[in-house]
């Protein structure tokens, strides 16, 4: 579990599923990713996400509001699956349900997470990526201090798919220790 001034990074509950699924269906939360996802498919992944816990220690973690316990998405890292022009890596990811947007969550939550995978872990590079629409989170990876690498095409998107195009942002150790927090 990590904790920031505002918010607990820590491992999945049962009562994150119905809000987890709220997001994971809510078409504006969804704009950058292939598909909204139905209940069935958001509690699959919560269970993927709690597994990378188990199995590593960490990972995706569920994110809540210090004050009052209020669930407010995902954040964390994750070594992906998927084989990226990049790979092996660890990226740092965020999903937030919308009324959460606009507070500097994502932000800080990652900034956590960066610190764990530096500090405790030892990586020596974190990565993040998305679609090359989605502004928003390009915004947040830039304000973590992480710079753009070369664009790819996603490896499970079709080339003509209007997400294939993603965006690479990495950020090294010592840089993330120089950057301002």
């Amino acid at each position: 579990m990590l904790t920031t001034e505002r918010l607990i990074l820590r491992p999945w509950r049962d009562e994150d599923l119905a809000p987890l699924a709220a997001l994971n269906a809510d078409p504006e939360v969804m704009r950058h990713f292939p598909a909204p996802l139905d209940r069935t498919q958001s509690d699959a992944l919560a269970a993927r996400w709690q597994q990378g816990i188990d199995e590593r220690g960490w990972g995706f973690w569920a994110v809540a509001l210090r004050d009052g316990g209020e669930f407010v998405g995902m954040v964390g890292l994750n070594p992906p699956v998927l084989v990226f022009p990049f790979s092996p890596c660890v990226e740092v990811g965020w999903r937030l349900a919308a009324r959460h947007w606009g507070r500097g969550y994502a932000s800080e939550a990652a900034r956590a997470a960066l610190a764990f995978g530096f500090g405790t872990l030892g990586l020596d590079e974190i990565v993040s990526f998305t679609a090359v629409s989605n502004l928003r989170s390009q915004a947040v990876m830039r304000r973590l201090g992480m710079t753009r690498g070369d664009d790819f095409d996603h490896p499970a998107l079709a080339a003509d798919h209007p997400l294939c195009r993603h965006a690479l942002y990495r950020l090294g150790r010592i840089a993330a220790f120089q950057s301002p927090a």
